[in-house]
């Protein structure tokens, strides 16, 4: 399996805005916060690759995205199941494949999130989630025009597909990204 700095490796080969590789970065780390959280914290590596690697062909190729992602990651030599995982994120948007495992449902649920809650740390004073409570959260998904690009109906069928309560989602989700704020 790659590391966390091959994982990162790879994922710049085909990302050279920052934006991106922030992004990798945050959902990696979301995925360590949440197979700790879950009981899986002996595969909390391997969810952290699968966080980083999620976008690889994002940038590049995104009228392919989840579709390129494959191929890059087969020359990459990296695992089949890996490429499910990455894939699976994009389940309804881009691609067919369906989130199975828990790790790939959490996944699909974060991904948005993360941006969301990203642009609403900006917002603040302080510029980071570290202070940001759950109302504030709530508000800036209720809000449409905020953070526009955020597909508040994906994290709504995320947090269906784990069986979880939307406020459920959203609270752990802060939670992890404050984790690492």
């Amino acid at each position: 399996m790659l590391t966390r700095e091959e994982a990162l490796e790879l994922v710049a080969k085909y990302n050279k805005e920052p934006f991106h590789m922030e992004h990798s970065e945050t959902v990696g780390k979301t995925m360590r916060w949440f197979a700790n959280e879950l009981g899986y914290a002996d595969e909390a590596d391997y969810w952290e690759v699968v966080g980083i690697l999620h976008d690889i062909d994002f940038e590049m190729w995104p009228d392919e995205h989840c579709v390129k992602a494959p191929e890059l990651l087969r020359e990459a030599g990296v695992s089949e199941d890996i490429i499910h995982a990455v894939c699976s994120h994009g389940y309804g948007l881009c691609c067919d494949v369906k989130p199975e495992r828990e790790m790939e449902k959490v996944l699909f649920a974060c991904d948005e999130l993360t941006g969301l809650i990203g642009a609403a740390a900006l917002m603040r004073p302080s510029k980071s989630c570290s202070d940001m409570e759950l109302k504030s959260l709530k508000k800036k998904f209720k809000d449409k025009r905020f953070a526009a690009g955020v597909d508040r109906e994906v994290v709504i069928q995320g947090a269906e597909m784990l069986g979880w309560e939307l406020d459920d989602l959203l609270q752990k989700t802060l939670d992890a990204m404050k984790s690492f704020a």
